[in-house]
């Protein structure tokens, strides 16, 4: 009998400690899943905007620059990579190319475009092609244009290169958006004409004429 009390004893004791060791092991699990999700939201939200200010400020941008430039901005990456790019391939200074690339509607091909352009002459137009790139509805399409005459040696100012091809960019967007495709009428057929009937005097029934009967007034 003594054996069985002890072994009960035991066992009461094994199974409270373990009870004693599960309820912490249960609640830090379940505080983990609580606050886990909230750190990955907080993560996904600030991630963007933090490398986008951490690029601008390496560029020497003020922080109120880059944090107004970043919270302003649909995607701050794209807003950062521009800025970075002209920064890094030409001699605009990262406060002008922020202000150009915050008016994009794609930072990227704004970048392109400036690099391109800059390149081709020279930087001798700098600032006119961060002016005229960000003109442009499609600056990739205007910035092929520029360095394919600056290439092709055409005997011309670089300004009015610049020129010729933003009229050249706008008239290619107007005739686009303008034409509406011509209706197609098949060969010997003719296009119908849609007309309003005439309409007609109602017809009116006559009465019957009764012959009377002789003698009778």
């Amino acid at each position: 009998m003594s054996k069985k009390v002890v072994n009960k004893g035991k066992n009461e004791q094994g199974s409270s400690t373990s009870r004693i060791l599960i309820v912490p092991v249960l609640a830090i699990a379940g505080w983990l899943t609580t606050i886990l999700p909230n750190v990955a939201v907080a993560a996904s939200y600030s991630n963007d905007y933090s490398v986008c200010a951490g690029r601008l400020l390496s560029l020497g941008v003020t922080a109120e620059a880059a944090s107004q430039g970043c919270a302003k901005a649909l995607r701050p990456r794209d807003l950062a990579a521009c800025v970075v790019k002209i920064k890094k391939q030409t001699q605009i200074a990262a406060t002008d190319a922020l202000s150009s690339c915050g008016k994009a509607r794609r930072p990227e091909e704004l970048a392109t475009c400036v690099v391109g352009v800059s390149s081709s002459t020279q930087e001798a137009v700098n600032p006119a092609a961060l002016d005229y790139c960000g003109r442009s509805l499609l600056p990739v399409r205007f910035g092929q244009c520029v360095v394919g005459f600056h290439s092709s040696k055409i005997d011309l100012p670089p300004t009015q290169i610049l020129e010729a091809c933003i009229n050249a960019s706008d008239s290619v967007i107007g005739a686009s958006s303008s034409s509406t495709p011509p209706s197609i009428i098949p060969t010997g057929s003719s296009p119908s004409i849609e007309t309003n009937p005439v309409p007609t005097q109602p017809i009116i029934p006559t009465q019957p004429i009764i012959p009377t009967q002789p003698g009778t007034n």
